[in-house]
């Protein structure tokens, strides 16, 4: 029987899918990707804030981090590829000084770079995936990686409330204080991407602290700063949000980053020993969501 219509969705899909292979099912596998690493750890002592682990995306219609397109089609053909989820940095914890950036996460030939440590006073924030924010007293927030995220957030530098640079985010660099009066700076806001279904955002980086007041906040798995004794908030683990940055208190950890790949419903995936990881079929394709991996972790397609 002919076949005389088809749902809007269906069509959709079926259009998505034929610019990215031109046998439908067959080797190799057109992969949409999203591949987060995880976020920066906040500093102490009027610090700033971790940035957001590097996001590198594919997804057609979508971003990358930093502002940069969709990267080129993925490929795969059969065979094994590596799969490494990049843990979050450490927040300073017990005296003063910088968090620790976060870990880079791997899928295939893509790579991404960790976020950026949230700088104590008078420091300058890492250089990351996104950058992290600067504490009081610097005018550097660090550096980000092209299309992955954006800047870390400056800091003032005079003397009042103390405030601090917001982590960068994949999506918007992070907040600088307008002036010693302000509030922390807020993280930079992460990306959307609905490659599991459902719009969800990540890599936002996190916010500033400040000597007493309010500190700045944060969106998008970044953890909240924290004014005075109170802790930095975590980022969530696996979005690569940056951890917010703390005066007197503990510093927030960066989040753990996350892989999410696409294949065809014909694939056959198998994952080595301590990976853990969720599938869920969408539209044509079946999406593979890994959150946790061992060392020399592999995904072996077929």
């Amino acid at each position: 029987m002919a076949v005389t219509s088809m749902s809007q969705s269906s069509i959709g899909d079926f259009t998505k899918y034929n610019r990215m292979s031109a046998v439908f099912g067959a080797l190799p596998y057109a992969s949409s990707y999203v591949v987060i690493a995880g976020g920066g750890g906040g500093g102490r002592g009027v610090a700033g804030a971790g940035g957001a682990g590097g996001y590198r995306s594919n997804v057609f219609g979508e971003s990358s981090g930093g502002g940069a397109s969709a990267e080129s089609a993925l490929s795969l053909e059969a065979g094994t590829y590596t799969v490494t989820i990049g843990s979050g940095g450490a927040g300073r914890s017990g005296s003063n000084g910088n968090g620790v950036s976060g870990n880079a996460s791997i899928f295939a030939t893509v790579s991404t770079v960790g976020g950026g440590y949230g700088a104590t006073q008078d420091n300058a924030g890492g250089a990351g995936g996104s950058g992290g924010g600067a504490g009081e007293g610097a005018l550097g927030g660090g550096a980000p990686t092209s299309g992955e995220g954006f800047a870390g957030g400056n800091a003032p530098n005079t003397a009042g409330s103390y405030p601090a640079g917001g982590g960068g985010g994949a999506g918007a660099v992070g907040v600088t204080p307008a002036n010693s009066t302000a509030n922390g700076g807020n993280g930079g806001a992460g990306v959307s991407s609905s490659i599991t279904g459902s719009a969800v955002g990540r890599a936002g980086g996190g916010g500033g602290s400040r000597l007493s007041g309010t500190a700045g906040t944060a969106t998008d798995g970044g953890g909240a700063g924290g004014p005075g004794a109170t802790d930095g908030t975590a980022g969530t683990v696996n979005t690569g949000g940056g951890g917010g940055g703390t005066h007197s208190g503990d510093a927030g950890n960066g989040g753990s980053g996350v892989v999410i790949f696409t294949l065809p419903v014909q694939a056959t995936v198998t994952f080595s020993g301590g990976v853990t990881q969720t599938s869920a079929i969408v539209g044509v394709n079946r999406v593979y969501t890994v959150t946790e991996t061992d060392p020399g972790s592999t995904v072996t397609i077929g």
